[in-house]
């Protein structure tokens, strides 16, 4: 079962295939069945043309995962893989060329 444990929608920037992006999504995602859990830090930035626009277009999607191996979800290790996500998260958007600016939510958190 896949669930976001957190999304939030920022500002930002970054030019993918041509297309100016303004706007990104930032979650942390957990994985887990059969006894095995998966956690990923991942950034997807899109165009938000304008306030409506919360069409995200998956092209321009980068991920890194923080956790692979047997157990179930921890929310102690959530709540670490949560106090880094940031970092991971700059780190991810600056490879592709891009940033996410934090301090300019679109909307308020979610947590799953």
């Amino acid at each position: 079962m896949t669930i976001n444990v957190y999304d939030q929608y920022f500002e930002a920037e970054l030019e993918y295939g041509g297309v100016p992006r303004k706007a990104a999504i930032v979650m942390l995602i957990s994985d887990s069945g059969a006894g095995h859990i998966t956690y990923k830090a991942a950034v997807s930035f899109f165009p938000h043309r304008d306030e409506e626009d919360y069409a995200v277009s998956y092209d321009a999607y980068f991920e890194e995962t923080l956790y692979d191996d047997k157990g179930r979800r921890s929310k102690k290790r959530e709540a670490a893989f949560m106090e880094g996500l940031r970092e991971r998260i700059d780190a991810l958007a600056e490879e592709a060329g891009g940033k996410v600016f934090w301090d300019r939510p679109l909307r308020e958190a979610r947590l799953g």
